[in-house]
């Protein structure tokens, strides 16, 4: 499990890294955005929903999703937009002169992000040792999968974003290196609490995780689709959503 919380912080690190150093190009985050949201959904509606309508009654389970978007909604609202890649058609000209009023908020906002990947890695990974069936084993993967798709353009806009506030590189790789950080206190959490748990509190944990993905994948969606290139972002989110759906079908028929 520690392998996979490492992999998804590393990723998105390396994102950072492409961010502050390759050229800036809206149409390629873009696709990155859409991709990523359409793992994100896919992950929920082809993993998350059916491991954790197992373990939860339905008006637990909506409790559970309702939870998970509802922090990421109201982080948005009155901290800042959650997701580095969804807010990075907001960061304009002068959000970059304002940038040492946003930083701590933005900082806070994204380390509650990444805490909350952590969270899901760790309970899709718990979800399959609670459930050492098929359908466990599936959502373990297809989290981590989803996870590690979208840490890419998360690490990717995080960087752009601290490059166009006008930080040096060293500075750049320091705060996307310590806000990714968290997905490892996430995880770290995640395998501490949900250890030996019962499968309910597993389910919970999936789809409170699972809620906040469903605002991700529809903010990113949205928000691309009204500034940007309609066929361009519908077909990223589909190849992402198909991904994840088809990783589904070849592991349960393996």
């Amino acid at each position: 499990m520690a392998m996979e919380i490492f992999l998804a912080f590393a990723l998105a690190v390396v994102g950072g890294v492409m961010g502050a150093k390759l050229p800036r190009s809206h149409r390629r985050l873009c696709a990155l955005i859409s991709l990523g949201a359409g793992t994100l959904l896919g992950v929920t509606v082809f993993g998350i929903l059916p491991e954790s309508s197992e373990a939860l009654r339905w008006w637990q389970l909506l409790i559970a999703l309702a939870s998970g978007y509802g922090v990421f909604f109201l982080i948005t609202k009155y901290v800042y937009h959650v997701c580095p890649a969804c807010a990075a058609s907001h960061f304009d000209e002068t959000t970059t002169h304002r940038f040492s009023e946003i930083a701590r908020a933005m900082m806070i906002a994204l380390a509650i992000h990444c805490t909350v990947d952590g969270l899901a890695i760790a309970a899709g990974q718990e979800a399959g040792e609670a459930q050492p069936t098929e359908a466990g084993r599936v959502v373990g993967i297809s989290v981590v999968l989803a996870i590690c798709v979208h840490k890419i353009p998360e690490g990717l806009a995080l960087g752009a974003l601290l490059l166009g506030a006008g930080l040096s590189f060293g500075k750049i790789m320091l705060r996307v290196t310590a806000v990714e950080a968290t997905t490892l206190l996430g995880g770290g959490v995640g395998v501490f609490f949900l250890r030996n748990v019962s499968v309910f509190w597993v389910g919970a944990a999936l789809a409170h995780a699972g809620g906040g993905f469903l605002y991700l994948a529809a903010h990113a969606l949205l928000g691309e689709l009204v500034k940007h290139h309609t066929a361009h972002v519908l077909k990223y989110f589909a190849a992402g959503f198909g991904l994840i759906g088809t990783l589904v079908l070849l592991l349960r028929l393996m």
